[in-house]
């Protein structure tokens, strides 16, 4: 999904005005000038965060005289972004999750930027299993990956110290997880771990857990899709949540979070501990006034030996109804704003300072998109400028590379996803919801849509 994305899964800004639509499909000027709107910071992050963006978009137009670029806010989410999709009030250049681009692509509702993508120095560089989220089945282009990430067990550190807990041993097993989301519960009031359940965050969340117990929710044969939501790692990963929930009281009282509130609440400290993208700790601190001393981060608990971490990422894709001279102005504006600062090092130098200066996150651990020696050597660069607390990280950076990384599902994902909503709902919420009869029904109706194409 979207994790921060990844990322992740959250409120999005409606962009439905006249101006809006006009921008999508304008033809520049004569003077060879072109306009162009892109995404830029979610709303309500902070006033520094929107100065640090607007210094960049001054940047990229004295780099580049003949571009102007207009910031919209956005922020993804799979029920309005389609709603957006239809009526047109995209932005030139948007965001949008791994599991959406295939769709997307085959859909025919994103340009295809092979030739502009395929120009750039460092297009031979990409991992081929990130790049290929943005390719259609004969390796065209349709966008550029410019985030991934591994789902990570982020956690409050104050609130473990006030449980007795110690901070810098965060839990390793999920049972390890309960006991202590039991005692967050019990010595601070507050919910020790909690589960994202609506807008298909539930279903995505419900995912990663799925596959840290080993399960898979769809399988792919000879280019048949089987779903596969009954699977002994899913209904383990209800069980624990209906245990934690009805036996231990640990899981607080609201059942209806999202990517965003659920953001929310923790950057409040409300929750001891959840599941999400790895890359989360920007939103938390630009739009959730998160205290960086109270945040922690670990790798998921991984139980049995098919055990793996739900990866996924960010794409920059550009509008379909973008004219020809915007498509190429739009790469250009996700190379400087996207992608130099993972390849050149004084364009990674400039990101770095010009975030710090504003008091933004710098050096948030991420996989990598071309592959971790390139990575290794960008994080180099910016060394001095790095501003997260990779301390309180160790528990992820020092795990995540001996974690199999497995993809999200990719048959009509979203619908899977907000199938399993539904599900974790009732689980959350009746004491004596049937586990096994949900999951088939849920199985039952996603494979039917699967089966319709």
């Amino acid at each position: 999904m979207k994790s921060a994305i990844k990322v992740a899964a959250a409120g999005i800004a409606v962009l439905a005005t006249v101006a809006a639509l006009a921008g999508c499909s304008a033809t520049p000027a004569a003077n060879g000038k072109v306009s162009i709107s892109v995404v830029s910071l979610i709303p309500g992050s902070k006033q520094a965060a929107f100065d640090a963006f607007d210094a960049q978009v001054k940047q990229f137009e004295k780099a580049n005289p003949t571009i102007t670029v207009k910031a919209e806010e956005y922020e993804w989410t799979g029920p309005t972004f389609a709603a957006q999709l239809a009526g047109g009030t995209l932005p030139d250049v948007f965001t949008i999750p791994f599991t959406d681009g295939k769709t997307l692509i085959e859909n025919g509702q994103l340009a295809d930027i092979s030739s502009l993508v395929k120009a750039l120095p460092y297009a031979d560089k990409f991992n081929p299993n990130v790049l290929s989220a943005a390719q259609d089945g004969s390796g065209n282009i349709f966008g550029l990956p410019t985030a991934a990430y591994g789902s990570a067990l982020h956690y409050n550190r104050a609130l473990f110290t006030a449980a007795g807990l110690d901070p810098d041993k965060p839990p390793t097993t999920w049972d390890q997880v309960r006991t202590d989301a039991k005692k967050i519960s019990e010595k601070t009031g507050q919910a020790g771990y909690m589960q994202m359940t609506q807008n298909n965050t539930g279903g995505w969340q419900l995912t990663t857990a799925t596959y840290a117990h080993g399960g898979a929710v769809e399988t792919t044969k000879g280019g048949k899709t089987t779903v596969s939501l009954d699977n002994p790692g899913t209904k383990k990963s209800l069980e624990l949540l209906k245990a934690m929930r009805w036996e231990d009281n640990s899981l607080g009282s609201n059942f209806l979070y999202d990517w965003g509130s659920i953001n929310q609440a923790f950057g409040a400290g409300q929750i001891g501990m959840y599941t999400s993208g790895s890359d989360i700790y920007t939103n938390l601190v630009q739009a959730q006034n998160l205290n960086p001393k109270d945040y922690g981060m670990t790798v998921v608990p991984m139980d049995g030996s098919k055990a793996g971490t739900l990866g996924g990422g960010t794409i920059a894709a550009v509008n379909v109804k973008a004219t020809d001279a915007q498509k190429a102005a739009a790469v250009k504006w996700m190379d400087f704003y996207y992608m130099k600062k993972l390849t050149v090092k004084s364009a990674a130098v400039l990101d770095a300072k010009t975030l710090d200066a504003s008091s933004q996150p710098v050096g948030v651990p991420a996989l990598p998109i071309f592959d971790k020696a390139t990575l290794d050597t960008s994080q180099g660069w910016i060394k001095s400028y790095i501003n997260v607390p990779l301390d309180q990280m160790k528990g992820f950076t020092n795990g995540i590379y001996d974690q199999k990384p497995i993809g999200e599902p990719s048959a009509h994902t979203q619908e899977l996803y907000g199938a399993l909503d539904t599900v974790v709902q009732a689980v959350l919420t009746n004491k004596n919801a049937d586990i096994d009869a949900l999951l088939k029904q849920a199985t039952t109706d996603v494979q039917a849509i699967v089966d319709a194409g």
